[in-house]
């Protein structure tokens, strides 16, 4: 089963959501193959170090109510064992993040180099727009960078557009189930299940209805 998991690195319920996703597919224990596709929540983003509460300030209106909204998604994630610290975070551009985890998905460490992108952003405050920065974390992660994907990942930008992916994280089961949020481990299992049950009984459809046909003639 292939799972397709639309996030962004600095959009701290993704990274929930990608925690929830590896738990799911452990308890699941079929054959599932995630794939990592990229998403910009500030398309226009760029790296300045800028400390990403004063940026959040700016643009959600004030101390109060960005303190109140991170320490919930704070505490969301420490129940996952994920330890996000905003205080250090730092704001930035992705795109050039998004081309890393390309270029480590066609090696195999899709969902490793993602997770340490995550790492770096919300709890060691790395700015993971800065090319030094992100070349230490491919080498770190075991990435050769090629220089490869700027074109593939805009593409893959452009499909999120055309499919209407308005938030992250999203879920994409089978190119036809969607489950959006970062969604408790329990309802992303029971989705894995769900899907396999109907692909199973799509395919065992398909092939009853081609079981009575044989010489140009189908049986009634």
């Amino acid at each position: 089963m292939k799972v397709e998991i639309f996030s962004d690195v600095v959009c701290p319920w993704c990274y929930i959501g990608h925690h929830r996703l590896q738990q799911a597919v452990r308890l699941f224990e079929g054959d599932v193959e995630v794939e990592h596709r990229p998403f910009q929540l500030d398309p226009d983003g760029v790296s300045t170090g800028e400390p990403l509460l004063r940026a959040l300030e700016r643009k959600f209106g004030g101390a109060g109510q960005v303190a109140q909204m991170t320490a919930r998604v704070a505490g969301v994630a420490a129940e996952d064992g994920l330890d996000l610290r905003f205080d250090r975070a730092l704001q930035a551009g992705t795109f050039e993040a998004h081309r890393l985890i390309w270029l480590a998905e066609r090696a195999g460490r899709g969902a490793a180099m993602a997770e340490r992108l995550f790492r770096a952003h919300f709890t060691d405050g790395l700015n993971v727009g800065d090319s030094g920065t992100l070349a230490g974390l491919a080498a770190e992660t075991g990435v050769e960078d090629t220089g490869e994907g700027a074109e593939q990942v805009r593409a893959e930008l452009a499909r999120a557009r055309a499919l209407g992916v308005r938030s992250v994280p999203l879920f994409l089961f089978e190119e036809k189930f969607a489950v959006s949020g970062a969604q408790p481990v329990e309802t992303l299992v029971a989705a894995l299940r769900e899907v396999e049950a109907r692909t199973a009984q799509e395919k065992a459809t398909q092939e009853t209805a081609g079981a009575g046909c044989d010489d140009g003639a189908c049986a009634v």
